[in-house]
């Protein structure tokens, strides 16, 4: 800070800057509450088709959003601008006050020219005569002291601009378009973020050998403190760098290179790589310069060798245990996959071999409760789990491509799911001796990229509605199961995200259970307008999977011999059931969306259908319990019961439907408060009667199993039409409920009789 411009500050226009952003904010605020509450819940509410179902409603969420972006991005400069300004004005103050103090003590205080400035004492008018021979009223101290004191505030002043520029240019720097959403409360918070990543790179940065147990701590420390701060994760990875991300995680987690760190915080390393990992995905979202450069530098250097103390360990094996934590930039994680995948390719000769098989000399990398993190593909499916749209393009591009050599393709689902050979891991407690998450972090990844939201959540109403390529990869998971059973029940810790994912494309599968042609001839009129009737029975907002009942059947009767994934479809079919009941029997339903004029069709097809489902689920559930995994029957009940927990107190709300099913407009402005009556009641009613099964430690024999299962589906079908009947005053809600019944019981016999038919080889016992 020049001593002249401190000293001449006019705060004139900083006052008019604080004051606008003020101004600024206000504005935002409001518009933000207009763009959340009128833009957003209108979006969700519409009744989006085609491509606007798909495109429209996503972008306007999106815009909504950046509305609140830009209210927090405008408060924090105003909060840095505000700071600033004030202590700026001071500093400003200090300088005077000096300068006028020195002045009575006839010291000068005058501008060099070049920002920086001198202290002379005044020359004494009657020196010539003082017989002493000073020629000045003050001392060499009092020049020293107040040059020293006008340095230090000159100094603050210089940190308090140069903190606030740096800030400033962070937060404009962290998104090429739109807004960041970075919040601070003040200058120094924001400062003191970027100071700190600036100390805690320069710790990453040291020799392992000089890496001591404080500088550990504070590192563990400091991230997880600030692993969701923009700019404090965008500092820290650019100033620690792509190699040195790397250098670092592998020599800290290996106990040959750092003994002391090993034995003294063995069980803090999971830990701190949670928290490297966190950081680095919030600085993968950032639209930087260098982070952009440091994203494409580490997809680079992925293949080759980690310049660690002992070797033997490339880019990807390090990176990928690091995606287990953190949601990562969409566009790092395409690349990476592409560039992972072409390296997996080389290593296995196109699959034909096994790659990454860890010795009992190699370390472990991942230091998460997990396999020992040797086999890059594991920790990267991991981290795909947690990015919906980059799992959905990874699983749908080619491993193998069309070419000469090679006349069908291959896509990255198919050799993942069908022929990768998985290397051994030998680090685990299971009882067959060997870790299962790497196939098991790939069922969580298909789990993100088939439904549209992160493994392990369930669809709200911003999800979005399922697109072309996630339809495609339920079809073709579909397939694959109902080609071979094994590829789920001999890895049955897959089955419930298979199971979510199956829960969230029930319109879909009901469709299939039709067995109306979904691709009539033109020509066949009758062909046409049955499929007219089932998309109107069976709504779908967005893209809808092409699936061939036989197939539907046999990957539900794959799902429901574990208990997890037989919970997950089951309740999300009664809930399916329960609102289908209640959207279709409203009397406010448009003419032209109904399915049949006569409502006791409708009723009847919606009943017997679900029957079916959960028919063929109960197969499922029977062959476990009969057959040679050996499960108990009440282990199925806990499951469901636990849906309860998972729902706490908005009982049908998202789960097993999610977007995948929307009302119109015109039916929720006439259900009013009797909407989700039918559902909440079968839920409930589904809860209690699974946790009181679930205590009961009586042997249930299959031929009763069935037909408590066949009771129970019959209970809850005829129920929901029932209280759907009554909460809209239909007249005769008995006959309706009767219609539920009949055809629910028949729907369910129909789907144990279908399975037996198209699945005789898989099923033990019938």
């Amino acid at each position: 800070m020049d001593f002249n411009a401190l000293y001449h500050a006019n705060f004139a226009l900083l006052d008019d800057a604080v004051t606008d952003w003020s101004t600024l904010i206000k504005h935002l605020a409001e518009l933000k509450k207009d763009a959340e509450d009128g833009l957003h819940k209108a979006a969700d509410q519409a009744d989006w088709v085609g491509v606007n179902a798909q495109v429209s409603k996503q972008f306007i969420g999106k815009t909504a959003g950046e509305f609140g972006d830009a209210h927090t991005q405008a408060t924090t400069i105003h909060n840095v601008l505000r700071d600033t300004r004030d202590e700026l004005k001071g500093y400003h103050r200090q300088l005077t006050d000096a300068v006028a103090r020195g002045q009575g003590k006839h010291l000068t205080v005058m501008d060099t020219g070049d920002g920086g400035f001198t202290v002379t004492g005044n020359t004494r008018p009657d020196w010539s005569s003082d017989p002493s021979g000073k020629t000045s009223t003050t001392s060499q101290k009092d020049v020293d002291d107040l040059r020293d004191e006008i340095q230090r505030i000159l100094s603050k002043a210089t940190e308090s601009d140069t903190s606030a520029k740096t800030v400033l240019t962070a937060l404009a720097d962290q998104s090429a378009m739109g807004f960041s959403d970075a919040a601070y409360k003040d200058r120094d918070a924001a400062a003191e973020a970027v100071k700190e990543a600036d100390e805690l790179a320069k710790l990453a940065k040291k020799d392992p050998d000089d890496l001591s147990v404080k500088d550990f701590d504070r590192l563990n420390a400091g991230l997880k403190k600030y692993h969701d701060d923009p700019l404090f994760s965008e500092r820290f990875a650019t100033n620690l760098g792509p190699e040195k991300t790397l250098t670092f995680w592998a020599n800290v987690s290996d106990s040959q290179v750092s003994p002391d760190l090993t034995r003294e915080r063995r069980d803090q390393l999971g830990e701190l790589q949670r928290n490297l990992g966190l950081t680095l995905a919030t600085a993968s979202q950032s639209d930087t310069a260098d982070m952009t450069d440091w994203k494409r530098h580490m997809v680079d250097i992925g293949d080759q060798p980690v310049h660690g103390k002992r070797g033997n360990i490339l880019g990807f094996q390090v990176m990928s245990n690091l995606m287990r934590a953190g949601d990562y930039d969409d566009g790092f994680m395409r690349d990476y996959g592409k560039k992972l995948m072409e390296t997996e390719r080389k290593f296995t000769h196109d699959g034909e071999h096994f790659a990454w098989q860890r010795s009992g000399f190699d370390t472990y990398l991942n230091h998460m409760k997990g396999d020992s993190g040797w086999d890059p593909v594991s920790g990267y499916l991991k981290g795909l789990s947690n990015s919906p749209d980059a799992a959905t393009d990874f699983f749908n591009d080619d491993f193998i491509p069309k070419d000469g050599d090679h006349k069908h393709a291959v896509s990255n689902f198919k050799y993942l799911f069908e022929d990768r050979h998985w290397p051994h891991e030998s680090n685990s407690d299971l009882s067959e001796g060997g870790s299962v998450d790497g196939r098991n972090n790939l069922a969580a990844a298909l789990e993100a990229a088939a439904t549209g939201h992160p493994a392990g959540e369930l669809p709200t109403a911003d999800t979005p509605p399922h697109n072309p390529g996630q339809a495609k990869l339920f079809e073709n998971i579909v397939s694959s199961v109902s080609d071979d059973n094994g590829r789920l029940t001999d890895h049955s810790y897959m089955s419930d995200s298979m199971g979510q994912i199956a829960s969230e494309y029930l319109p879909d599968i009901d469709r299939a259970t039709t067995d109306v042609d979904q691709h009539p001839d033109k020509s066949d009129g009758d062909g046409t307008a049955a499929w007219q009737r089932i998309q109107k029975l069976y709504p779908v907002d967005g893209s809808a999977a092409d699936l061939d009942h036989r197939e539907v059947t046999r990957f539900l009767f794959a799902i429901g011999q574990n208990p997890d994934g037989y919970a997950a479809v089951e309740v999300g079919q009664k809930n399916y059931m329960g609102k289908l009941m209640e959207y279709h029997l409203n009397p406010d339903l448009p003419a032209d969306q109904r399915p049949n004029h006569d409502l006791e069709l409708t009723v009847r097809d919606i009943a017997r259908h679900s029957g079916q489902v959960s028919g063929t689920l109960a197969m499922g559930r029977n062959e476990a319990v009969a057959g040679p995994a050996d499960a108990k029957d009440k282990d199925f009940d806990h499951s469901v019961s636990q849906w309860k927990n998972v729902l706490s107190g908005g009982i049908g709300t998202g789960v097993g439907v999610g977007t995948s099913f929307i009302a119109s407009p015109v039916v929720g402005a006439g259900v009013g408060g009797a909407a989700g009556t039918a559902t909440s009641v079968v839920l409930e009613e589904l809860f209690k009667d699974a946790e009181g099964s679930a205590k009961d430690d009586a042997g249930v024999k299959m031929g009763q199993n069935w037909q408590s299962g066949l009771a129970s589906n019959t209970k809850y079908t005829r129920r929901a039409a029932y209280e759907a009947a009554n909460a809209y005053h239909l007249p005769h809600s008995g006959d309706v409920s009767t219609w539920a019944e009949e055809s629910s019981s028949q729907g369910f016999q129909e789907g144990g009789n279908y399975m037996g038919q198209v699945g005789p080889e898989l099923v033990t016992d019938i």
